[in-house]
């Protein structure tokens, strides 16, 4: 349904007796590579601070308890309810090396306050936040007669999260001392709640087989920020707000048919199908309560500030303001669409499959997409296979209308920046266009090879055209800009548009081989590799706006973001596996080649390449009984880390010492992560 995105083909649980329960507990044990541990902090001779650094720092941290079960029923003689239930409660796995910078300001004849030697140096957090989450799914089914079966499946789930902001010094504008004397660290605390439910009827006839299905879902994201001000609120600013709320819910009702028709031009019958669909989609901002959001008489300096005679301290709270009045709103929209399928052998060894898609967007107009698929048996063992296709995907509700402030990293420095919606006031005053629809080619070809049963063997190439590709623009910064954005607590802006076509060309391979031996069990070996090359064919004409005084950037989408785009993943990735089952004892092994990736800067100096890396997984299962096992694992058994971003640049900014691995590492930066898990199975 969008060739842009592909299909997921979601199996579910559908046992009617029977289940499992297990519990697992790990955490993150490990050495961060090339990041020494702080012994000392002194005052030297000159009078400044000085550090005494010790072997590469240990950490054990991300504690992680799971706890899941999954249970069968049956529900009459001929139908079944299977239940699942997740509990998952994740801690902190912090990455941040210890910050040089003096925190408090010095005294009146220039000494460094005492407190310098104190003070919590390691004071950032970077890396996973706190979790804690639930969640249950129901999945039933039951014959209503012969041909006819009932279905529904239910989820909800809830997720509460801790993510640290970037610090504020004791001495920092943003800072009020009679609040937090020794600085502070925001934190963004998100309380999310998922539900979905399907209900559905399948019909099998004598010529005709159906399926009719309601669909509902929602998302609610509640933002809180704690251990945080604002500023320009002065001392009797509150510590924690209320930053507002977005929700997505969607509805959907669908039938599809499909029957066997004898055309008798073709070598088989012709599968033909058919369907329709409705959905509608709504999508809500509500904003924070006010003092998260505005700005207050409070000044840098302490001192109650006037409009006329001097700048007001920062607006809303700090880390992230909330969603204002302007920004908040209801949105809604809805689209119809309609396919048919024609699928047939048009000889015995050639199958080839026809299909067509109209959508009817309210706020996009229609479209017309259309796949065609062959696959050719040259033998039992060897396969050809093609397809060619267009897409077409509506940009979603929240790239319209989402609007939000944060602290956001530009070439390694903080910077308050906004995210704006395409069609507000701060976007079109900087040249946005608004948003149209994405449009896809798509193309592939290749092969399966399977001469035995235990030898499989796919290669497919592929090649994907996007026009209109849905991007953020650059953080656009500049006086002009700051003018603009006065009073919204940020200073750069950005928004999402229209900005590029790409070309997306690569090849997968994958490939499985069963060894079975008589007396040392089993070998299951997998290997797949992907090699891909994305690339920018065109990018959107820089609006006269970016041409005028008081603006740092002349384009939308800059040389860092195209950079981003095109070599911010790895262009290759290869990945070894074997499980081994010998008597009660499982053991699974495998190994994962992630390629060089970019971390660009418009700074060369900070440009950082990370070289290509291995990550190894080990699992080991031990069957105690025939219902009970353990298992012992690691996760970057070796714990491979990213080089530190400071031995990769020329230009070592306090902040990419202080955040000591790039955010870019396609395996992340936690390290090694050890668990052991039982689970019993009835």
């Amino acid at each position: 349904s969008d060739a842009i995105a592909g299909v997921i083909n979601i199996v579910l649980k559908d046992a009617a007796e029977g289940g499992e329960v297990s519990a697992t507990y790990g955490a993150n044990v490990t050495t961060m590579d090339g990041v020494p541990n702080l012994e000392n902090v002194a005052i030297d001779a000159n009078g400044d601070l000085a550090f005494t650094e010790g072997s590469d720092r240990e950490v054990t941290d991300g504690q992680t308890f799971t706890l899941r079960g999954n249970v069968g029923f049956e529900w009459g003689d001929d139908g079944f309810v299977n239940v699942s239930g997740e509990y998952r409660d994740r801690g902190q796995a912090n990455r941040a090396d210890y910050d040089q910078r003096e925190n408090y300001a010095r005294d009146a004849d220039g000494n460094l306050d005492p407190r310098e030697l104190t003070v919590n140096r390691y004071n950032h957090v970077y890396g996973n936040g706190e979790v804690e989450d639930y969640a249950l799914f129901i999945n039933a089914g039951k014959a209503l007669t012969d041909s006819v079966e009932f279905y529904t499946t239910a989820g909800y789930s809830t997720r509460d999260s801790l993510g640290s902001g970037f610090y504020r010094r004791a001495q920092d504008s943003r800072n009020i001392v009679e609040i937090y004397p020794d600085g502070f660290l925001p934190a963004i605390q998100t309380d999310i709640t998922d539900m979905s439910l399907i209900a559905g009827i399948k019909g099998y006839g004598d010529v005709w087989n159906y399926d009719l299905s309601v669909t509902h879902g929602g998302n609610e994201l509640e933002y809180g920020v704690v251990n945080t001000l604002n500023t320009s609120l002065g001392p009797t600013s509150q510590t924690e707000f209320d930053a507002g709320t977005l929700e997505y819910d969607t509805t959907i009702i669908n039938a599809d048919a499909s029957r066997l028709v004898d055309t008798g031009l073709f070598y088989s019958e012709m599968n033909f199908a058919m369907g329709a669909e409705y959905r509608h989609e709504g999508y809500d901002i509500t904003a924070g309560e006010e003092n998260s959001y505005i700005q207050g008489t409070f000044g840098p300096g302490g001192a109650v500030t006037d409009p006329v005679d001097g700048p007001f301290g920062a607006a809303g709270s700090q880390v992230f303001p909330g969603f204002t009045p302007e920004s908040a709103g209801d949105n809604s929209r809805h689209n119809y669409s309609f396919y048919v399928d024609l699928e047939a052998n048009v000889v015995e060894n050639w199958n080839v499959a026809v299909a067509g898609r109209y959508e009817d967007y309210s706020d996009f107009g229609s479209t017309f997409n259309w796949k065609m698929s062959h696959r050719v048996t040259l033998s039992d063992a060897f396969a050809l296979r093609a397809s060619v296709s267009t897409g077409f995907r509506a940009p979603s509700l929240q790239q319209q209308f989402f609007t939000s402030i944060a602290t956001v990293f530009v070439d390694g420095e903080p910077t308050e920046t906004g995210t704006f919606a395409p069609s507000s006031d701060v976007a079109q005053a900087l040249g946005s266009p608004g948003l149209d629809a994405e449009e896809s080619d798509n193309y592939s070809a290749g092969f399966t090879y399977s001469p035995t049963a235990d030898f499989n063997l796919t290669v497919d190439f592929y090649r994907i055209d996007i026009d209109d590709r849905i991007v953020l623009s650059n953080n656009l910064s500049g006086e002009a800009i700051e003018a603009l954005l006065e009073g919204t607590g940020a200073n750069q802006a950005r928004f999402f548009l229209n900005a590029i076509d790409s070309r997306t060309e690569g090849v997968d391979i994958v490939s499985t081989y069963t060894l079975n031996t008589a007396d040392y069990g089993a070998f299951n070996f997998n290997a797949g590799a992907n090699f891909n090359d994305n690339e920018i064919t065109s990018v959107i004409d820089a609006p006269e706006v970016l041409q005028n005084a008081g603006f740092d950037q002349d384009n939308l989408f800059s040389d860092v973001e195209l950079r981003r785009f095109e070599t911010s993943s790895p262009d290759s990735k290869l990945n070894l596996g074997v499980t081994w089952n010998y008597d009660r004892y499982t053991t699974t092994l495998r190994t994962t080649r992630y390629g060089e990736v970019e971390d660009p800067s418009s700074i060369e100096a900070r440009n950082e390449i990370l070289p290509s890396e291995w990550i190894t997984d080990l699992d080991v299962r031990i069957a105690l009984t025939e219902g009970l096992t353990v298992s012992v694992g690691a996760n970057n058994v070796f714990d491979v880390y990213p080089e530190p971003t400071r031995d990769l640049v020329d230009d070592v900014t306090t902040f990419s010492r202080l955040f000591s691995y790039s955010g870019f590492s396609p395996y992340g930066f936690t390290g090694r992560f050890v668990y052991g898990k039982v689970a019993y199975r009835f």
